[in-house]
């Protein structure tokens, strides 16, 4: 998260470009929405193949998401447009391009939340997630906005760990989409490959992948304070 905060404050500051990263959890996580004040107490408590279960705090809103066997994005970037719905559907655009070249139809989820006291991001569909045909949520994505600058990140859901699942929220996903055995056998290099890929269509640009230097480690570490 430290990383995904820096990332947005560069680009807040107009000292980074555009930025797109992806980035997987070890290990077990919960990520907490900016905003989410309510959890259940087993929350600070909870252990996972003998490692604690930290809790993080996300700069952006939405509800918990457990991050264990799923791959997250996050991009940075000023937008044209403010609107939320609009700069979400936007962005959303390389996410279904991406999923579909590997076969996966996406599509927005609905408009409302079916239950607001569900602590759980995963729990329902709003509609800055992205669905299968069936309502299964695949991609839950959240923003947060400075100005004309925002970062949107989310997680996608490979194989998401049921006993986990059942032990932080008390009830299993729903995992009898027909595509999740296909997703759970995807390498995340090559989902990774593909989205880079739709993204530069998407937006008809070029990428370049640049690691962090020494430096810029050091400002992340004082985001990490």
């Amino acid at each position: 998260m430290a990383i995904d905060r820096w990332l947005f404050a560069q680009c807040c500051r107009g000292l980074m470009p555009p930025t797109l990263r992806f980035y997987t959890w070890t290990p077990a996580a919960i990520s907490l929405g900016k905003n989410q004040r309510h959890w259940p107490n087993h929350w600070q408590d909870l252990t996972w193949q003998g490692q604690p279960v930290d809790l993080v705090r996300r700069p952006t809103g939405g509800r918990a998401v457990l991050h264990a066997g799923d791959l997250c994005y996050a991009i940075a970037l000023s937008s044209p447009s403010t609107h939320r719905r609009q700069a979400y559907q936007s962005l959303c655009q390389f996410l279904i391009q991406g999923w579909q070249t590997l076969g996966i139809a996406l599509q927005l989820g609905n408009a409302c939340r079916s239950d607001t006291h569900n602590p759980n991001c995963f729990g329902t569909a709003t509609n800055a997630d992205l669905v299968l045909r069936n309502g299964f949520k695949l991609v839950g994505s959240a923003q947060v906005w400075q100005g004309n600058t925002v970062l949107q990140h989310g997680s996608m859901r490979l194989r998401p760990c049921q006993d986990l699942v059942k032990q932080v929220f008390g009830v299993q996903h729903c995992a009898e989409a027909e595509e999740l055995p296909f997703i759970a056998q995807l390498p995340e290099s090559v989902i990774t490959a593909h989205l880079i890929q739709a993204i530069q269509s998407c937006f008809a640009i070029e990428m370049d992948r640049q690691p962090l230097c020494p430096q810029e480690w050091r400002e992340v570490q004082a985001f990490a304070q």
